[in-house]
């Protein structure tokens, strides 16, 4: 009988109700808002130099080319990438940045950039 109460305790707790736990709540990620800046993504090199005129830097790497905008203290890099399917390179990412090397505003590097 010695042998045969522990295997009872153990039975008896595994067939005991769980308490139940109420599901995590996964957090939700909100879709990026659109900036102004958005317009860029999707230019050709040529739609930027027209924007900007002709760039400060040029490289390519790859498939890939950095186009470098400087002007008025404010730094602009695009990324301009050909979809898989082949075609026109095309901007999918821009950093902005201050001479210094501080993050700038987008928004107001374009504006630095475009203005006469």
């Amino acid at each position: 009988m010695r042998r045969l109460a522990p295997a009872i305790v153990f039975f008896a707790a595994a067939c005991a109700p769980r308490p139940q736990v109420a599901p995590t709540p996964q957090p939700t990620v909100a879709a990026p808002v659109p900036q102004s800046i958005g317009s860029l993504v999707g230019e050709t090199a040529g739609g930027l130099v027209q924007r900007f005129g002709n760039p400060a830097l040029q490289v390519r790497e790859g498939a890939s080319l950095k186009l470098q905008f400087r002007r008025r203290g404010c730094v602009l890099d695009a990324y301009l990438y050909a979809p898989p399917s082949g075609g026109v390179q095309r901007v999918t990412h821009i950093d902005t940045r201050y001479a210094s090397g501080i993050d700038a505003n987008e928004q107001t590097c374009v504006r630095l950039l475009q203005a006469p």
